[in-house]
């Protein structure tokens, strides 16, 4: 199968720069929900539709290998969909078969959907999605004559008994590719928007040949995005439906209308997600894990029995039985080992903590490893940044380091050594020292 996804709208009801097809839900722009719908079906090759600012963002959109090599066409003027099908077909070499033709603004569609309509089409030159959906609106009316449809009206163009039609046109077509490339020429623009309607097609095929409804089951569904309010809605829809994927997959959501997740996350068994709680960008997190109330975790990976609470991780990593919060920021690649404890209003940036490592509060870690056991004292900053460039701190194992430390880059402390509180180190510590001060110096052996 292969199929052309209409996305060169520019949605002016959206009031928006961005094309309505590249505003995104739950982490992903609307139209990759259609092309991975698409790819989940069976699919393997599409064609995308698009006008200028589509084409160039389109790239963008494929986060995984399944939505990589998505073909392109420009369509300029934009014509109608009519016109937008004309352009796809004289850039796709003619063949016998079934062509999916779909908007780019159904990000609720799903595979099973799209294999019955195709299912549907095998003994018919037309099958196409229809649901009931609430009146008033402004969506294009199936009329039947009986159960046999014979054509689609646009709410312009349509009559005041057929505005009280509540069966209605989804967007999502199967074609018998060689009967839609003769009827597609025979399309005008004679209708109230002066543009070539894909939809003409029905009424012309319905004449000589078979055209089958496929009835949605609900008509969300197939809920097409026009404003911002029906991105809310659809948005609001896609997390519950992910939500009830990972609740079904035993994963426990306190408050699911809260709680914000997106496609393709790895959330094992027995995991805790506390209200007020967003996971995105492909996280992982290990079983018997707790995460929230009112945590942000983005492309990390959280270990099991670790417990995150109203803190910020990003980019990291973050160990078993560790402990994080509240009100931390972990991130730029931050690893975090076994039973490692971070407390609240501490940030760690590009910062290794083995086992053990402390933070309890108010302190900044970054461009730093430190060694297992080691404890951070309040206060604790390592001053990274010489104007210039990024300089690391190296912590042994085994460490304390004082209240109000201020560790200044490049430098390194070595296993079981101690600094005072206030302390300003500027020059390597020995292992197993003592030292205080502004700078700090030595101090004597505590046993001398």
């Amino acid at each position: 199968m292969r199929a052309v996804v209409l996305a060169a709208g520019k949605g002016t009801r959206m009031k928006s720069a961005r094309p309505k097809v590249l505003h995104p839900l739950c982490g992903r722009a609307m139209l990759w929900y259609v092309v991975r719908a698409l790819r989940d079906a069976g699919v393997a090759e599409v064609l995308v539709v698009t006008n200028a600012q589509v084409a160039e963002e389109l790239p963008g959109i494929a986060l995984d290998a399944s939505l990589e090599n998505v073909a392109s066409v420009l369509q300029e003027p934009q014509l109608g969909t009519g016109h937008a099908v004309q352009i796809a077909l004289a850039k796709l070499a003619p063949r016998d078969g079934t062509l999916l033709v779909l908007n780019g603004d159904l990000p609720l569609v799903e595979a099973e959907l799209i294999k019955r309509t195709v299912e549907a089409a095998r003994d018919a030159a037309l099958a196409l999605v229809t649901a009931r959906m609430p009146l008033p609106s402004s969506l294009g009316r199936v009329v039947r004559d009986g159960q046999r449809v014979t054509r689609i009206v646009e709410a312009r163009d349509a009559t005041h008994d057929e505005l009280d039609l509540d069966e209605m046109n989804a967007g999502l077509y199967a074609f018998d590719e060689a009967k839609l490339r003769r009827t597609i020429a025979e399309l005008r623009n004679d209708n109230a928007q002066g543009e070539y309607y894909l939809t003409d097609t029905v009424a012309r095929l319905a004449g000589s040949d078979r055209v089958v409804g496929v009835l949605a089951d609900n008509f969300l569904s197939v809920l097409g995005v026009n404003d911002r309010s029906e991105l809310a809605s659809a948005r609001a829809l896609l997390n519950a439906r992910i939500c009830e994927h990972h609740m079904c997959a035993g994963v426990t959501i306190v408050d699911p209308s809260t709680t914000y997740l997106e496609p393709d996350l790895e959330i094992a068994p027995d995991v805790t997600i506390l209200p007020g709680t967003t996971i995105a960008k492909r996280s992982r997190i290990g079983a018997h894990a707790e995460v929230g109330p009112y945590c942000r975790i983005v492309n990390s990976k959280v270990g099991e029995h670790a417990v995150v609470t109203e803190s910020v991780v990003t980019d990291s990593t973050i160990g078993d039985f560790a402990y994080v919060g509240p009100w931390a920021h972990i991130r730029g690649g931050s690893e975090l080992g076994t039973g490692v404890r971070i407390g609240d209003f501490v940030e760690l940036k590009n910062a290794k903590l083995a086992a053990g490592v402390r933070a309890a509060h108010l302190s900044y870690i970054g461009d730093a490893s430190v060694g297992e056991r080691t404890n951070i004292g309040a206060g604790t900053i390592t001053c990274n940044y010489d104007g210039v460039k990024k300089n690391a701190t190296t912590i042994g194992k085994d460490v304390f380091i004082g209240s109000d430390t201020a560790i200044v880059a490049p430098v390194e402390i070595g296993d079981g050594a101690m600094t005072g509180a206030g302390s300003v180190v500027i020059r390597d510590v020995p292992a197993g020292t003592r030292v205080a001060g502004n700078p700090a110096k030595q101090l004597p052996d505590k046993n001398s």
